[in-house]
């Protein structure tokens, strides 16, 4: 177990540039499957899924080059050998549901216990990615242990998703792009990380239209070919810099030039007092007024929905609840996105926090709280790590959230950066 130690109500300042997108850097590296020719990352996060992708693609026989120091990564699948025993699918990560589209079309055959390690391919995750895979011809049986084969060229399908899954957008998209003639998929996530794997494809040679839009028309390429791709910035770590120096009450300037996608995410962090200032390929949190904005039907609570692109992320969420409760008013937060996802909740009484669960979307957190220093236990989930911390950030004294090694997942060198700027914190490993 790791345990972060904050010692809180320490300002911080400073410039900071955030780290490639988690959510895109992943479908990238495993949409690079789809073609023998090099292929070259940049801004390449240094994260444990990406290494464990890295490994897994050693086993194949790919030529890897992985510079995690310079964010650069090279990748050459042109001596990928699909005959003999394969290596297992790297099922301890979410992301290895990206790598059923790609390997299958690559490798002809798949074979993986969904239950497997404790995977995070569960049932509700896996089922729209076969059903996908089974429209473009792929064959699917067993039960637990699972076998997808696919020994000719997929063909172009028409699908209408359940819902706009961003990661099973990303399986349609990298099956249509080696597809034979044109596939269609309607309610399609438009996340930004989603664009940038849509972008990608159409370097390698996929005919894509409708990027950023909830319909994708995808015309596949014959033969995908090379390319070099930046991996966007990552929008989420952006608003967590600015939260984080804004409950502080420092002033930080985030360096990027992703701030076409931000004007919604900061206008809901305004609602909560933050104020900021933006230009020249920067953002800056100048202060927090700590006031809620109230909304001008006065029978109603401010309140802060989180639901697919272009809508406020459900990832950022937890962000917004850690700055609420240093709020003087009363907000309302929906999660339109995942049941239950707001069930931590819970940890944030020890932190003195006044809050009502009113269902498994929805959540209220009452303003002017007496704050205090706190021992919290953190689920398995990146984001809600960030938000306990920014509740931790404003109390004085010393609080620990244990359980908190999976922010590296999201967030590489996350203490150190946060220490340039003047937090005082380490980790503890038990």
């Amino acid at each position: 177990m790791t345990t972060l130690i904050l010692n809180g109500a320490k300002p911080l300042n400073g410039r900071i540039r955030p780290s490639g997108n988690k959510n895109a850097v992943l479908p990238m590296i495993c949409a690079s499957l789809l073609t023998t020719e090099p292929v070259r990352l940049t801004n390449v996060p240094e994260i444990t899924d990406v290494r464990k992708l890295v490994a897994y693609f050693e086993q194949l026989g790919s030529d890897v080059r992985y510079d995690a120091a310079a964010g650069t990564l090279d990748l050459d699948h042109g001596g990928v050998c699909t005959t003999g025993d394969l290596p297992e699918l790297p099922l301890g990560i979410r992301s290895a549901v990206l790598l059923l589209a790609p390997a299958l079309k690559r490798l002809g055959r798949l074979a993986f216990d969904i239950d497997a390690k404790g995977c995070a391919l569960g049932i509700r995750e896996i089922d729209p990615h076969i059903r996908f895979l089974e429209t473009f011809g792929a064959q699917v049986s067993g039960g637990r242990t699972m076998s997808l084969e696919m020994s000719a060229r997929p063909c172009a399908a028409s699908i209408w998703a359940e819902y706009a899954s961003v990661t099973a957008t990303e399986t349609f998209l990298m099956i249509a792009s080696a597809a034979k003639g044109t596939s269609v998929l309607t309610n399609a996530a438009s996340e930004p990380h989603v664009q940038a794997v849509c972008k990608m494809l159409a370097d390698m040679g996929a005919q894509i239209d409708g990027i950023g839009t909830s319909r994708l028309s995808v015309t596949g390429a014959d033969g995908l070919n090379g390319t070099t791709q930046r991996v966007p910035d990552d929008h989420h770590e952006v608003a967590t810099f600015l939260a984080l120096g804004g409950v502080s009450g420092g002033r930080v300037t985030v360096e990027t030039d992703i701030l076409s996608e931000m004007p919604l995410i900061l206008d809901q962090f305004a609602k909560l007092g933050l104020q900021f200032e933006l230009g020249g390929g920067e953002v800056t949190v100048t202060g927090w007024t700590r006031e809620v904005t109230p909304p001008l039907t006065a029978q109603m609570i401010p309140k802060i929905e989180a639901a697919p692109w272009p809508y406020f992320p459900a990832d950022l969420l937890p962000q917004a609840i850690g700055v609420a409760v240093g709020c003087t008013g009363d907000v309302m937060f929906w999660n339109k996105v995942y049941e239950g996802a707001l069930s931590w909740s819970g940890e944030l009484a020890k932190f003195g926090v006044r809050a009502h669960l009113s269902d498994p979307h929805r959540l209220v957190v009452f303003g002017n709280n007496t704050l205090r220093p706190a021992e919290v236990e953190a689920p398995y989930i990146i984001r809600v790590i960030v938000g306990l911390l920014l509740v931790a950030m404003q109390v004085e004294g010393t609080s620990s959230i244990l359980n908190a090694d999976p922010i590296r997942r999201a967030h590489p060198h996350f203490v150190e950066n946060l220490t340039a700027l003047g937090a005082e914190m380490h980790w503890k490993d038990a």
